[in-house]
C-alpha cells in the first residue's frame, strides 16, 4: 500500500455530479472502459459507514475486496465485465507523489449502462466500502479510437 499521499486538494475518492454528467456526452452507441487507479488506505475508514464496518479494523485493500464482491452483481446486471485487475508497479511517467496500488478496467456496453448503475440505492450503500477503502483514486472513462 502507498503511504505517500499527494496534497489534500489533489486526493479524490468519489465522483462529483458534474464529472458524471460528462460521461453521458460520450458516444451512446459505443462501449466505455472505466480506468480505475486505486490507492488504498493502510486501515479502512468506516467512520461514515458504521453499519458496514467490520468487527475489527481491516486494510483498505481488504475493504476494496468487499466492495468488489458486493458490486459484481451490479456490474453484471449493467452488462459490464471486469477486463483487468492488477497491482501497480513504479510510476514511470508522472508526478513522483502519484503512486497507485492497483489498476482496474471495467468495460460497460455504453455510457448509459454505467450511469444507470450508479444511483441504485443498493449500489450506493455498498459503494461505501469503496470510500472506506481508498486514500486516493482516479476514474477515467475511455472509448476506443
Amino acid at each position: 500500500m502507498s503511504t505517500d499521499l499527494p496534497p489534500a486538494d489533489r486526493r479524490t475518492v468519489d465522483p462529483r455530479r458534474h464529472q458524471l454528467a460528462e460521461v453521458i456526452q460520450l458516444p451512446a452507441d459505443q462501449p466505455i472502459t472505466m480506468l480505475n487507479l486505486l490507492r488504498y488506505r493502510d486501515v479502512a475508514d468506516y467512520s461514515a459507514a458504521d453499519d458496514l464496518a467490520p468487527e475489527h479494523p481491516i486494510s483498505g485493500e481488504q475493504a476494496y475486496r468487499r466492495y468488489g464482491a458486493a458490486a459484481m452483481p451490479h456490474i453484471e446486471k449493467a452488462g459490464a465485465e471486469v477486463v483487468y485487475h492488477g497491482d501497480c508497479g513504479p510510476t514511470v511517467i508522472g508526478p513522483p507523489d502519484e503512486n497507485w496500488d492497483s489498476i482496474l478496467l471495467v468495460r460497460y456496453p455504453s455510457p448509459k449502462a454505467f450511469l444507470d448503475m450508479i444511483p441504485d440505492p443498493e449500489y450506493q450503500s455498498l459503494s461505501r466500502h469503496r470510500t472506506a477503502a481508498l486514500a486516493d483514486s482516479r476514474l477515467i472513462a475511455t472509448t476506443t479510437s
